[in-house]
């Protein structure tokens, strides 16, 4: 038996359609789920949708707004309708607002923490509803390195960030005793579209990460893949409540 096998599987990886999420759900893919994209953007996510099933298993857009609860709730009852069982949870969908924390009105604090933590645990929640009567499910939770230190600029992001691992941490040991495993990735500096945003906005960024990362690299969208297969595979059955970086070293480097 391949303990990193996942065909028969059915993940969904919220936020899919690009970046961390596509690298994340190509690697589950290529492991051999079948993979649902939840989004907001149909074009883009139908151009992700394509690619996974390039890689020869069956794939699907399901349109979620992960800000609201009823979105949550409703994204997970049609993937089960289009494919008969939830068995892997990406909560990967986020948002950033870059300011310095006295600038930030309570509405933009508010609608950072929804999106990236409320609507994350009204998805675990739905899921949850799946996967406690199968007596089996995988949920992973995409933290930061923010969830280990601040962010000066991304304070709304930062504590979003921080709650995102205490929130695996608690919902691991409340349902473990189901054989549902909750775990976090930390990911670091990642090329993705958000990041190269960053760049944009913040002088020397580019020079400061490259300087500080051990590996001495930005990471890609595609170094994501291994642990979200381990994860997500009977390899990690026994690895709840985890908070795994995936940041060449960068929070190494205290």
């Amino acid at each position: 038996m391949n303990p990193f096998d996942l065909t028969g599987r059915v993940a969904v990886v919220t936020g899919g359609n690009g970046g961390i999420g596509l690298g994340m759900a190509k690697g589950l893919a290529a492991a051999g789920a079948a993979v649902v994209v939840a989004a907001r953007n149909r074009d883009k996510s139908a151009s992700a949708v394509e690619e996974l099933a390039a890689l020869g298993v069956r794939s699907a857009f399901v349109v979620l707004d992960v800000a609201d609860p009823a979105s949550c709730r409703a994204m997970v009852a049609e993937t089960v309708a289009q494919f008969g069982r939830l068995d892997i949870l990406v909560n990967n969908a986020g948002m950033s607002i870059r300011k310095p924390p006295d600038a930030y009105t309570v509405a933009e604090w508010q609608q950072v923490i929804t999106t990236n933590l409320t609507g994350a645990f009204v998805c675990c929640q739905a899921a949850y509803t799946v996967m406690k009567p199968a007596g089996y499910g995988k949920i992973i939770n995409i933290g930061s390195m923010m969830s280990i230190f601040g962010g000066a600029y991304a304070v709304p992001y930062a504590s979003s960030k921080g709650g995102i691992v205490q929130m695996t941490k608690s919902l691991a040991t409340a349902w473990a005793k189901d054989n549902v495993q909750v775990n976090a990735v930390l990911p670091g500096w990642i090329d993705t579209e958000l990041t190269r945003d960053a760049r944009a906005q913040v002088p020397g960024l580019n020079e400061r990460v490259l300087n500080r990362t051990p590996a001495g690299r930005w990471g890609v969208p595609e170094d994501l893949a291994g642990v979200a297969v381990f994860l997500a595979a009977p390899a990690s059955n026994f690895v709840t409540g985890a908070a795994i970086p995936v940041d060449g070293g960068y929070a190494s480097e205290f």
